[in-house]
């Protein structure tokens, strides 16, 4: 499958993903123990809505070609890493370790796992990224997601709260 191609299938599976988790992993936080902080619909939907947007943000750059294209094949492969770690830990980890289903388990291993997988080797098959530089590139991509979380849980915290009292 070509490059642009498995970008966009990657955006749909995180989408995908995303949507098992807005329904499904608000509830779920609050028993889920040690796996996961107890985190509110709001909040949560309004992360996984900026982190879908992201992902197609990061798409369209990838696909665009030149310079910008060069840096968003680094962008969406690094947002690939980060969802093919995302299976495991903690979604994998924690279905094991509690012995339940873990929001967002299967999508993640049945979607983003291979469809990541896949446009990693297939950018590096077209030359889209080195590995050389995506050994960095990769790690900081998934660095600055995991640490847009926390304030994107806040916001969407602040901005709920500003429409109750409406």
């Amino acid at each position: 499958m070509k490059f642009e191609t498995l970008v966009w299938a990657f955006a749909v599976a995180v989408t995908i993903h995303n949507l098992e988790e807005a329904l499904l992993l608000p509830a779920w936080s609050r028993r889920a123990g040690r796996w996961h902080v107890a985190v509110g619909a709001s909040e949560f939907r309004f992360a996984v809505i900026a982190l879908t947007l992201l992902v197609y943000l990061l798409a369209g750059l990838a696909a665009a070609g030149g310079a910008i294209g060069a840096i968003g094949a680094y962008l969406v492969c690094g947002y690939a890493l980060a969802m093919a770690l995302n299976a495991f830990v903690p979604h994998l980890a924690a279905s094991v370790a509690l012995r339940g289903y873990a929001p967002g388990t299967a999508s993640g291993l049945l979607l983003n796992l291979p469809i990541g997988a896949a446009l990693l080797f297939e950018a590096a098959a077209e030359r889209r990224i080195a590995w050389p530089t995506f050994a960095w590139a990769g790690p900081a991509t998934v660095a600055a997601i995991v640490a847009a979380i926390p304030p994107l849980f806040a916001l969407g915290r602040v901005l709920a709260a500003r429409l109750d009292k409406l």
